[in-house]
């Protein structure tokens, strides 16, 4: 006999009941969510499905347990790989959080010489700039300040951004053939505080993304977090 799909065991109920209180920070971060046999009260269920959903919600990092004390939303610090380019609505997603975006700026630009040194173009050259904060559960992580090559992208203008990331569309017209990654810890100037919600003291993580298609440099793009949201990971294999 075949499950039906449409019902949810119970131990995924009190998971989804759980993911959605902390998306919706009725559960902040650091907050002590309710003990097993509550749950196992309020969804009358047995305190050993109550336990798989959190066992669970622990093994995937949304939960932390403290001996003696109970059980907490984790802290979470976004995380990306630096050797690699991902969509951040997805990394956000996998995290079972919400993510939306805020555009500030789309814009035609002409290249000046700094610009057209970092996007390999002439100066005066067409790019297009466009300027987006990224958040997670409502929190901006990251302000995205981007520039692209409009004589490769033209079209780049006319994408409503709050459908897909810039990084997904460029990726699905450009497969990636090449990246540059520059990380530096820096102070942020007064539009990038406004932009983020944070304090001039407060420290920020400045990625400066270059990537190239079939040897074509498509874009380049700074890449601004608080630096206490944000962290860059990395492994590789030693050759021996």
């Amino acid at each position: 006999m075949k499950e039906n799909p449409a019902i949810r065991p119970r131990f995924q109920v009190i998971k989804d009941f759980i993911c959605l209180a902390i998306r919706d920070r009725t559960y902040p971060a650091g907050a002590c969510i309710p003990a097993e046999n509550e749950l196992a009260k309020k969804f009358s269920v047995s305190r050993m499905t109550a336990n798989r959903a959190i066992k669970e919600l622990v093994a995937e990092g949304l939960l932390v347990r403290h001996q003696g004390l109970g059980t907490f939303v984790t802290k979470i610090q976004a995380e990306s790989p630096l050797l690699e380019v991902r969509n951040i609505a997805d990394e956000i997603r996998e995290r079972h959080h919400v993510y939306s975006n805020e555009l500030v700026g789309l814009n035609n630009v002409r290249a000046d010489e700094d610009l057209a040194g970092r996007l390999g173009v002439g100066v005066g050259a067409p790019t297009f700039h466009s300027l987006i904060v990224h958040k997670e559960n409502g929190r901006p992580v990251q302000l995205e300040d981007r520039f692209v090559n409009a004589a490769l992208v033209p079209d780049y203008n006319q994408q409503d951004f709050s459908q897909t990331t810039p990084n997904q569309y460029l990726s699905e017209l450009f497969p990636l053939s090449e990246i540059e990654h520059i990380v530096e810890a820096v102070l942020s100037t007064e539009e990038e505080q406004h932009h983020l919600k944070i304090s001039a003291t407060s420290p920020c993580l400045l990625v400066n993304r270059r990537t190239w298609s079939a040897d074509r440099l498509i874009s380049c793009a700074r890449l601004i977090h608080p630096g206490n949201l944000y962290r860059l990971s990395s492994r590789s294999t030693v050759s021996r």
